[in-house]
């Protein structure tokens, strides 16, 4: 009997404790997908500049010479968000660059990038955008010229300059450089602003990070590859590290514009581990020699003469 009392007793414990170390364990890969987030720059491009929005409803423009592309809203409402979404559905989203429907997406969304995140990472950043409130904002058709604005124009690009990744294909990264190379490579999708196009927007392989006068909003984006004199050859790790902490550049001067966005959401956040992993792998590219013009203009420019 006294058996029989301790198994009942032992058995309704495991029972009521079971819900709890579920939770748990949500609430972590939830706190982990709000990092992972903020690494992959989601508030910035998912929400309005200057507070004139809720937090990832979208609807920010961003501008390019192409058109106005403008963000989604990755909020988890279920009419006008992506509360309706099933893992697969996001997980096909950030992969192949499709919505649940099997609408290809603009990559001005950076699936590119994102194709070759972990899957984990997907799934915790997923959990986190699943916590936040619901805001119910209905999403804006893009303005962009003709032929870009024809949705089948995509599809040569694709073929052109899209792999998606393999599903599990990513490790985990077990050193300072490959972390570094997958927060900047992957989740923070530098090269997708940091990487100068061709004509028919495939990022140019060997101008890496070089910089491009025809950066978000029709601002010049600078060179970040180590060259001394046209890039950041010259700032040490300590340098950069405090760059992404305060945005300020080793001569005193304060980043503007969308890169402050980014780390005042994003890169501030990280922690100091990563910071170095960024700094580490920034430093061990292959330096390019590339003078970025500036650009007078605050609005995208209706010509390119970049190609």
């Amino acid at each position: 009997m006294i058996r029989l009392i301790i198994f009942m007793a032992l058995t309704f414990a495991i029972v009521i404790a079971a819900p709890s170390a579920y939770a748990s364990a949500e609430t972590e890969n939830a706190a982990r997908g709000k990092y992972l987030m903020r690494a992959a720059g989601c508030i910035t491009c998912h929400t309005m500049k200057d507070g004139n929005g809720p937090a990832l409803a979208g609807g920010r423009a961003i501008h390019s010479p192409y058109g106005d592309f403008y963000s989604s809203n990755i909020t988890p409402d279920l009419e006008t968000g992506i509360g309706d979404w099933s893992d697969a559905d996001f997980v096909r989203a950030l992969r192949h660059g499709e919505s649940p429907e099997g609408r290809t997406y603009y990559p001005a969304f950076p699936y590119a990038a994102y194709t070759h995140m972990r899957r984990q990472d997907m799934l915790d950043i997923k959990a986190y955008l699943f916590t936040t409130l619901p805001v119910r904002k209905e999403n804006r058709d893009h303005d962009i010229r003709f032929p870009f604005s024809w949705r089948l124009s995509i599809h040569p690009w694709r073929w052109l300059f899209f792999s998606p990744g393999k599903e599990n294909a990513v490790p985990e990264p077990e050193t300072p450089e490959a972390r570094g190379r997958y927060l900047v490579e992957v989740l923070g999708h530098c090269g997708e602003c940091h990487t100068p196009r061709n004509m028919v927007g495939g990022l140019k392989s060997g101008r890496q990070f070089a910089g491009t006068r025809y950066g978000p909003g029709g601002h010049s984006v600078p060179n970040i590859t180590p060259d001394r004199e046209t890039g950041i050859g010259d700032w040490t790790s300590g340098d950069l590290l405090f760059f992404f902490k305060t945005g300020l550049k080793p001569d005193g001067d304060d980043v503007q514009g969308d890169m402050r966005e980014v780390i005042e959401s994003g890169l501030r956040h990280l922690s100091d581990v990563d910071m170095r992993a960024i700094a580490a792998y920034l430093k061990s590219m292959p330096a390019i020699r590339h003078a970025v013009r500036p650009v007078k203009k605050t609005a995208a420019e209706s010509t390119y003469d970049e190609w």
